[in-house]
């Protein structure tokens, strides 16, 4: 094989030394300042790969006061007529003076007599005379040392049988306790039976006698 002439090598240049760069001082740095950072906008839409929130438990509704403890009423038990002592007399239409006589006697014997309706009791005379009667009565003595003559129709009944009874002994006294009188007919004698005296009861006349709430009215009575 034929020899390749050599190449001759180029002399090799010198290595130029670097040249020292200038120093510059370094300026003075600023002291960094934190920056607020921004809120970032609530996203209306959850994106795919986030989780809605957990919905919060609801707050559990606060625990009412306990009832105080009341007693139990009883069931309601019909109540029970009252119990009348004594015989119920009606003395609507009798005389006054007859009917007072026939209940006095009943007295005596010890018998206990409710009388109602007293003001339809009758007084029999001249209306002249008999309003002059109890205006006098009425009118009689002073208001501090009496007599002190009623005007009410229960209690002009009541003394009217009191002056019928030997009210100023013992069993005049026990006799006109056992007397109840009543204006019209109370709640407690309304359903009781009631009786009437025959012998007491006014004749027919042409005009009709004063009944007992006529003569309290004109006596200043409110009925």
């Amino acid at each position: 094989m034929a020899e390749t002439p050599e190449t001759p090598s180029l002399p090799a240049t010198p290595a130029v030394p670097a040249s020292p760069s200038p120093v510059v001082p370094a300026a003075p740095s600023k002291p960094k300042t934190p920056r607020a950072k921004p809120a970032k906008p609530a996203a209306d839409k959850p994106s795919g790969d986030a989780k809605p929130p957990a919905p919060k438990p609801a707050a559990a509704p606060p625990k009412a006061a306990p009832k105080p403890k009341t007693a139990k009423t009883p069931p309601s038990v019909p109540a029970a007529p009252p119990v009348v002592h004594g015989t119920v007399v009606d003395v609507s239409g009798l005389v006054l003076g007859r009917a007072a006589s026939a209940i006095a006697q009943r007295l005596l014997k010890g018998e206990s007599i409710v009388v109602v309706n007293a003001e339809k009791s009758v007084v029999t005379g001249g209306r002249q005379n008999v309003l002059a009667f109890y205006t006098a009565n009425r009118a009689r003595g002073s208001k501090r040392t009496g007599p002190h003559y009623p005007r009410y129709p229960d209690r002009i009944f009541r003394r009217t049988v009191r002056g019928m009874l030997p009210h100023l002994k013992t069993r005049g006294k026990e006799a006109l306790d056992r007397l109840d009188v009543y204006i019209g007919v109370p709640a407690t004698v309304a359903a009781a039976p009631r009786q009437s005296i025959d012998v007491a009861r006014s004749r027919p006349s042409l005009r009709a006698p004063l009944t007992l709430e006529e003569i309290t009215r004109l006596l200043g009575a409110r009925l």
